[in-house]
């Protein structure tokens, strides 16, 4: 009877741990699944704001969710009212949290003023590199706007050439 119970308890582990190790698999990277018009340098995307029209874009669903009235719709279409909206042109900001839109206050006062950017490379436009059967896009990360340049001191050679001498007592 214990061996049986050990035997049940053993498959049941095994059966959980696989489950959750394919799971674990599946939303670790979505490169090929990213639309076109995506930025570039991002393995994982699940979510896409973009500013200028305040709009959601699930990458996994493939749908749009934006404000209708005072209701958030999700549809696999922008709204009439975007249709000469040129989205390769748009700025989107990738944001990997549950329903963003829930958040859509924080996330119009942190992102909102990036509605006016154009200069954003995307996946079409990233060169591609052909390996064996078919062709990835090269990953390139976004230059930060954060990034300290500093001058070389140009005494810094003369200065640091002469050589430190150490004796052991």
């Amino acid at each position: 009877m214990k061996k049986l119970l050990y035997f049940t308890l053993l498959i049941g582990g095994l059966f959980v741990f696989n489950q959750s190790a394919k799971a674990q698999v599946n939303v670790n990277i979505n490169l090929g699944s990213q639309p076109m018009w995506g930025p570039v340098g991002y393995e994982y995307v699940r979510y896409y704001y973009i500013p200028e029209i305040d709009v959601y874009y699930d990458v996994a669903s493939r749908r749009y969710t934006y404000l209708q009235g005072n209701r958030w719709v999700t549809k696999s279409k922008l709204p009439g009212r975007y249709k000469k909206f040129d989205i390769y042109r748009s700025y989107k900001v990738v944001i990997n949290d549950r329903n963003p839109w829930h958040y859509h206050s924080k996330n119009r006062s942190r992102y909102g003023h990036y509605a006016s950017h154009r200069h954003q490379p995307i996946l079409r436009d990233a060169p591609r590199h052909h390996h064996g059967r078919g062709s990835h896009v090269v990953e390139r990360k976004a230059p930060s706007k954060h990034v300290k340049h500093y001058k070389k001191d140009k005494n810094h050679k003369k200065n640091n050439n002469h050589k430190h001498s150490h004796k052991r007592s």
